[in-house]
């Protein structure tokens, strides 16, 4: 009986410190917010998801380093970025689609034209 007190006690105090972990974080993100002003708060979520998960806060650097660098240099978010080169990928293979279709309407009335049968004989 002593033994599972413990065991549940234990657990507890370990729901304990990750609560108090997660407001702790959320009040310095919340205090953050109001006293800079508006940040870009999406910018930090990814990183802040990658600290949580892994652990690993190299990694959640070097997210955030690229992410602003790609802001400075094409002065959109790498979300925004991605999305445009999809954009225009499809844009191109739409290109490359009608075109193809065009060819081959264009080969169709082609041998509509032309007689054939004469060639096979």
């Amino acid at each position: 009986m002593n033994k599972l007190t413990f065991e549940k006690i234990s657990q507890i105090n370990m729901i304990h410190n990750m609560i108090s972990k997660l407001s702790k974080i959320l009040t310095f993100v919340f205090l953050f917010t109001i006293t800079t002003g508006f940040i870009p708060i999406f910018a930090l979520i990814g990183p802040g998801i990658t600290v949580v998960s892994s652990g690993n806060v190299y990694k959640a650097g070097a997210q955030y380093l690229i992410d602003h660098t790609m802001k400075k240099k094409t002065g959109k978010s790498t979300l925004e970025h991605f999305s445009d080169e999809i954009k225009t990928q499809n844009k191109e293979f739409n290109m490359n689609e009608e075109l193809r279709k065009l060819v081959e309407r264009r080969i169709l009335e082609t041998r509509a034209k032309l007689d054939l049968t004469k060639f096979n004989q």
